[in-house]
Parts: structure tokens; C-alpha cells; sequence
């Protein structure tokens, strides 16, 4: 197994710009940026796209609960199986700047996993979790759609250019070695279940996850 495609999970738009729930966006970003790879719009992929050296990186423009939609335009067009991918994205089930690299899974309630996993028909791909921290039941919404405190912005930093290793890491030297380098500390506490709220009638939504996923 080989990483080929990197995923980075988010809502398009300026109104979520660096909150919580778009943590892939931001991480993708600084792995582009690292790899001098140059951001493109593809309308045949539905997201912004970019490669290097036969790495292929890409952020769906869907909303987040239609990513799969996107990722399986990649994955048919250039052949890649779900276990060469590997898909980034916010988890509030982990402590804030916490990673967790697993080789496959369920959604845990991500409405970004349960639309790959749809789309591919598969769930054995591989994932980076990056925490976002727990909220209450009542503002779990406000809580990922919500912006990372300013006060925690130098830590914020560290975390994100160290999951940015992880996922370089992986792509060049395995997935199970990135986990022995990366999956260090503490295993979170099991989080009740949360409800999520109802996207309404349009299907472009943006949606927030259901933190039940375990280690």
C-alpha cells in the first residue's frame, strides 16, 4: 500500500475559512505549500486539485457532506484504489492538535467519511483525525463551525505543521510508520454521542460531525 491521493476534508467558502471543521483544508495547505505544489480549480473533480512527483492532493469544493462525490471523480480518473488514499479531516472526539492515523474505519459520525465512504463504496481507506476538541451537547455546532481561539494560535501552529509531517511522513515512508512516529499520547475518552443537525432541503449544507468514532 501507497499513499497516492491526499484528501483534505472542509467546507468551500470564506465564511469557513480556519474554523474547526475545515482543520483538512488547513493541513492540506501547508503540505502543498511544503511540496511547492500549486493549487488548480477542476471542475471535472469538483475541488481544487494538486500534484507533486505523482502525489495527487485534493480539497472538495461539494460541501462537506457531498466530499465523496469528488473524491471518486479522482480516484476513477487516475486509478487509485481507497487504500492509496489518505483523508484528513477534523475529529472533536480527540483533545484540540491531538492526531490519529488509522488504516481504515467507520465515518464515527463525520458526514465527510460517510460520503467517501458512499462514493467508493469502501471504508478501508486510510485517515488522519485531527482534534478539534469536545464541545457540549448544546453548542456542538457553534463549536466546529466556530473559529480556533486566537489566545491558543502558537499551539494551533505546532499542531498543524505536525500533523503536515504526518501526512508527508506516511505518503513517504508507509502508513504503519507514520503510526508508530505520530500516534503518541494519551487515547481520548469516549465521548457520548451527539446529535447532528439536520442540513435542511438543500443537499450543499454544510454539515458537523457525530464524535463516536474510538481509537
Amino acid at each position: 500500500m501507497s499513499i497516492r491521493l491526499l484528501i483534505g476534508l472542509g467546507n468551500p467558502g470564506p465564511e469557513y475559512e480556519n474554523t474547526r471543521h475545515n482543520a483538512g483544508f488547513m493541513i492540506l495547505d501547508r503540505v502543498a505549500r511544503r511540496l511547492g505544489a500549486t493549487w488548480a480549480r477542476e471542475r471535472k473533480f469538483e475541488g481544487w486539485f494538486a500534484r507533486s512527483d505523482g502525489l495527487y492532493l485534493l480539497k472538495p469544493k461539494t460541501f462537506m457532506n457531498l466530499s465523496g462525490r469528488s473524491v471518486a471523480a479522482v480516484s476513477g480518473f487516475f486509478k487509485i484504489p481507497p487504500a492509496d488514499m489518505l483523508a484528513i479531516y477534523d475529529d472533536v472526539a480527540l483533545p484540540e492538535g491531538r492526531l490519529r492515523l488509522k488504516p481504515s474505519g467507520s465515518a464515527g459520525g463525520h458526514n465527510g467519511i460517510k460520503s467517501m465512504i458512499a462514493s467508493l463504496g469502501s471504508d478501508q481507506f486510510p485517515r488522519l483525525r485531527f482534534g478539534v476538541g469536545a464541545a457540549d451537547r448544546a453548542s456542538l455546532v457553534g463549536h466546529v463551525l466556530g473559529r480556533f481561539d486566537p489566545a491558543s494560535a502558537e499551539e494551533l501552529d505546532k499542531s498543524l505543521e505536525k500533523a503536515a509531517d504526518a501526512v508527508i511522513f506516511a505518503s513517504l515512508r508507509g502508513l504503519e510508520s507514520a503510526m508508530n512516529q505520530f500516534n503518541t499520547g494519551e487515547p481520548p475518552r469516549a465521548k457520548p454521542a451527539r446529535p447532528q443537525p439536520s442540513p435542511g432541503p438543500s443537499a450543499a449544507a454544510p454539515s458537523v460531525p457525530n464524535p463516536t468514532e474510538s481509537t
